[in-house]
């Protein structure tokens, strides 16, 4: 070992005083350094790995208002929504295809809808018939449905493209220090201990997403905090499809909280209780995105424990492929050809976010209800508010 050059690399880091130190480059991660950049501060982000390849790249990268939990949770989804157009572009990620179609099948699920719309969350949004549905969707044919949800909310990115170009553009244009491969042991500010020396600064946030036993593990198991695992995987139709936004079905009407609280989504969750009670034990709703190679990003499933899950179930996969090809039976005809599958894991709570701060100048944030992506920035502000004091 070198040990002169590792003196060097941990002089090299306490030259640096910084006014903000970011732990972990999730999402959360990367857009506090972001809003942290926008206020003036001087900023370094901190990653253990080598690259972002957590829960911030193994997901849809879908950009979800709709259906989010009413109230608070969902104003963060639509300014976070905000935010990534204004910084898709100067990032360079590309924005596949804005907005979400949501199919009722059932009269159940077409009275959850018609509720939802009665709500100041439906605004912007349109009721659709069949053929008004088809009509959008040109010579890709969807399945049977009474209506469709139509939101223009939403937009989509390619996740694992997405997030390495975020970081990229905020070293290269907005002028954040990132530090690689780096592991935080502890924070004590001014100091922040590091496996590769020490950096110092005013204020800490520390966004570790589903790695919880590392910095204050013990404020992580007073909030019962637990791993959702989740199954996806990328389908090649034998046919091409066109999706000019993505596609939900009935099965996300009882997952989403903007939806599954309404009281009309009780009689609902009935009927898929007798219908698709393996889809609802297993955690399935259909999310489906496309790419711009003309793949499908599609999943998901849950499955809750104190750690993730590191091994996948066909059986699940099926159930999800099941409910594709009711929705899309283009989609999921024969022929169709799964290209990759991958499992997912991100922090799931009661809440949708936890944040506390455990010492002076330090917070510490986590979005627990799966939607990261989707309420990353809102979220960033707040914590960037608890760690300034604001």
């Amino acid at each position: 070992m070198n040990f002169s050059k590792v003196d060097n690399m941990a002089r090299s880091m306490s030259d640096k005083h910084y006014d903000l130190v970011v732990v972990g480059a999730g999402v959360v991660g990367l857009m506090t350094a972001y809003a942290a950049r926008q206020r003036g501060l001087k900023v370094a982000v901190v990653e253990r790995t080598a690259q972002s390849i957590g829960a911030s790249i193994r997901n849809f990268g879908f950009v979800t208002v709709t259906g989010q939990r009413r109230g608070e949770h969902w104003r963060r989804a639509m300014k976070t929504r905000d935010a990534w157009l204004a910084i898709a572009p100067q990032a360079g990620i590309p924005v596949i295809h804005p907005g979400l179609y949501l199919t009722a099948q059932r009269p159940e699920a077409l009275a959850v809808v018609e509720a939802f719309l009665r709500t100041e969350m439906g605004e912007g949004c349109e009721l659709l018939t069949p053929a008004q549905t088809q009509a959008r969707f040109g010579e890709t044919a969807l399945g049977p449905h009474l209506a469709a949800l139509y939101s223009p909310h939403e937009r989509r990115v390619e996740s694992r493209e997405a997030i390495p170009k975020l970081a990229a553009w905020l070293q290269a244009a907005q002028g954040v220090d990132f530090h690689w491969r780096t592991v935080v042991h502890g924070v004590d500010l001014p100091t922040v201990a590091t496996s590769r020396g020490v950096l110092r600064a005013d204020h800490c946030v520390v966004c570790p997403g589903h790695e919880l036993n590392a910095l204050y593990p013990e404020a992580i198991e007073q909030a019962r905090i637990r791993m959702s695992t989740l199954q996806m995987m990328r389908v090649r139709p034998a046919v091409p499809v066109h999706l000019p936004a993505a596609l939900m079905s009935d099965l996300s009407l009882v997952r989403y909280e903007g939806y599954s609280e309404l009281p009309e989504a009780a009689p609902l969750l009935q009927r898929l209780q007798a219908e698709q009670g393996e889809h609802l034990k297993q955690g399935v709703h259909l999310i489906v995105v496309q790419s711009a190679d003309g793949s499908l990003v599609v999943g998901d499933s849950h499955v809750y424990g104190d750690a993730e899950a590191p091994f996948g179930s066909t059986a699940v996969d099926e159930l999800i492929l099941d409910e594709l090809r009711r929705v899309l039976p283009a989609a999921g005809s024969a022929g169709a050809v799964v290209t990759e599958r991958w499992t997912g894991t991100y922090a799931s709570a009661a809440d949708v976010v936890f944040k506390t701060s455990p010492s002076q100048g330090v917070a510490l944030g986590i979005v627990t209800g799966g939607t990261g992506a989707s309420t990353s920035y809102a979220f960033a502000e707040e914590l960037l508010a608890l760690a300034l004091g604001a």
